[in-house]
């Protein structure tokens, strides 16, 4: 059985849709996606918001990053998380990882205490609890007869 013979005309079709995707990819995302983070650029990792009863839970995965490598903090109302993604030097050719700085940043909910929040990093996910204010919290007010 004979293999199928890719014409000129068909690879330069397709080199031309690799570069055009590639255009369309840094102009909506930007530079350090289409390199896979070869820019000082900080990029954003993936990242999953949920709310409990008690607190509002921020997910970020950051695989491979050790906990003295993340930093942490509360300003203004605002919460920040920043690392580095290191490059591996085990002679890969080709990756897709990124690599380099990150950063996550998000406005807290007003009333939020920074002494209440807590971090975890397991399994390559940071976990980031931010109790709610009492206020926050829903209670059931009962109904008194008059």
């Amino acid at each position: 059985m004979a293999l199928p013979v890719v014409r000129a005309s068909v690879r330069r079709d397709l080199r031309d849709f690799d570069a055009q995707f590639d255009h369309l990819v840094r102009q909506v995302f930007g530079p350090v996606a289409a390199s896979a983070g070869t820019t000082d650029r900080a990029w954003r990792p993936a990242t999953a918001v949920s709310e409990t009863e008690s607190a509002y839970v921020v997910e970020l995965e950051v695989p491979g990053v050790k906990r003295d490598e993340l930093t942490i903090e509360v300003e203004d109302g605002r919460l920040a998380v920043t690392g580095e993604v290191k490059e591996t030097e085990n002679g890969t050719r080709r990756s897709t990882r990124r690599t380099g700085r990150f950063e996550y940043r998000t406005r807290l909910p007003r009333g939020v205490d920074a002494d209440a929040i807590g971090a975890e990093l397991a399994d390559g996910v940071l976990t980031v609890t931010i109790a709610k204010p009492e206020t926050a919290t829903p209670r059931r007010i009962e109904i008194t007869q008059g």
